[in-house]
């Protein structure tokens, strides 16, 4: 399911991968730590263009960063009922039709 969530832990989970602190990668995307943190825990959307800007600070092509995002939204379909914690109403849905 692709939802602000999902997005920003693939964003995380990269930049935390590369070893990459948020002040850096915001710095080099031309945006705030708060507004990086903030899609990070899926409080925000990213735009298209702010998404653009994040990839290439975190040294990739938007298509691989895509990539890792529908990486995260396959990992719903493989969880077990005890790996699964219900955050949201449509996390729910997407667990009931698994």
């Amino acid at each position: 399911m692709l939802n602000a969530e999902t997005v920003g832990a693939a964003i995380r989970q990269v930049r935390e991968k590369k070893g990459i602190s948020q002040e850096v990668v915001s710095s080099f995307a031309g945006i705030g730590r708060t507004h990086l943190s903030a899609i990070e825990r899926g409080q925000r959307k990213p735009t298209l263009e702010t998404f653009f800007r994040l990839s290439e600070a975190l040294g990739m092509a938007a298509s691989d960063l895509m990539r890792e995002i529908e990486k995260e939204i396959q990992s719903y379909f493989t969880k077990t009922p005890s790996d699964f914690t219900i955050k949201h109403f449509g996390d729910l849905l997407l667990f009931c039709s698994l």
